[in-house]
């Protein structure tokens, strides 16, 4: 114990902390010089492969999915110029077989409107050809009326009594 006390003793007596001790430098930086190494050849042997084998597979993942992402964009960039095109298509389609209804309907309307006109026009014509044979008998009942009221003014003015043939004539010449 005594063994103890003046080391005790010789360390109050430097009166500080023992790594600050400069009697003890040389083994602090052999150890440290130790550690040193130890740690490095570590970190170069053991931790920088593995820190690299995963940089470089994390590249590679980025890369490959770089590379998927673009592929997929090409691939919708050629669905949609194909979606474009048959889009572009139908439209055309549509607006052909549009132009085919608008043609076959106007024509239809053509039809239809020409047959009315002729119907409208031999409606006319035998309208025109009753009203001329209605006025043709109108003219003769009204010739026939007249005659009689002819016959009848005189026989009531005059008293005498004229034939149908004179009543006839003189209605003529009026």
């Amino acid at each position: 114990m005594a063994d103890t006390g003046t080391t005790t003793a010789s360390t109050e007596a430097s009166g500080g902390f023992p790594p600050f001790d400069a009697t003890t430098f040389p083994s602090q930086i052999f150890w440290l010089a130790v550690t040193f190494a130890f740690l490095f050849v570590m970190l170069w042997k053991v931790a920088g492969p593995r820190i690299n084998g995963v940089i470089t597979s994390r590249r590679g993942a980025i890369n490959a999915d770089i590379a998927a992402a673009q592929k997929a964009r090409g691939d919708a960039e050629g669905a949609s110029v194909a979606y474009q095109t048959a889009l572009a298509g139908a439209r055309t389609r549509a607006n052909a077989h549009a132009e085919e209804t608008r043609q076959k309907l106007n024509a239809e309307i053509a039809k239809a409107k020409a047959l009315a006109d002729d119907e409208a026009h031999k409606a006319m014509s035998a309208a025109q050809v009753r009203i001329e044979t209605t006025q043709f008998q109108a003219r003769g009942a009204v010739a026939k009326a007249a005659e009689e009221a002819a016959i009848a003014i005189v026989a009531r003015l005059t008293g005498e009594t004229v034939s149908s043939a004179e009543a006839a004539a003189a209605v003529k010449e009026q």
